[in-house]
């Protein structure tokens, strides 16, 4: 697991991502001092329960939710913010942020 400076830089990019955008793993390594895309997805996975943050709005670099346990519910959470796929279960470039 990441240091705790860069766990809270993680943190503090996801919680900026708005309602109905997402963005990826890498995009939010890229924005910290040294992250990776593995070490993003490590600190998705191991939030706390009741934690707040919208985790769902991270994605894979070829713009689908990553399969693992939670995929369903991602997706769902994403589609109620009103992310829509494509038939490949892409989200559209256009909803990447920033």
């Amino acid at each position: 697991m990441a240091n705790p400076a860069l766990l809270e830089q993680i943190y503090t990019i996801v919680a900026q991502i708005p309602a109905g955008r997402v963005t990826t793993y890498g995009r939010v390594a890229k924005m910290t001092e040294g992250a990776t895309p593995r070490m993003v997805g490590s600190a998705m996975r191991h939030l706390p329960d009741g934690h707040g943050l919208p985790w769902h709005r991270v994605i894979n670099a070829s713009r689908r939710v990553t399969d693992h346990g939670g995929a369903r519910r991602q997706r769902d959470k994403l589609r109620a913010e009103g992310v829509l796929f494509d038939a490949s279960e892409r989200v559209p470039a256009a909803l990447l942020w920033p």
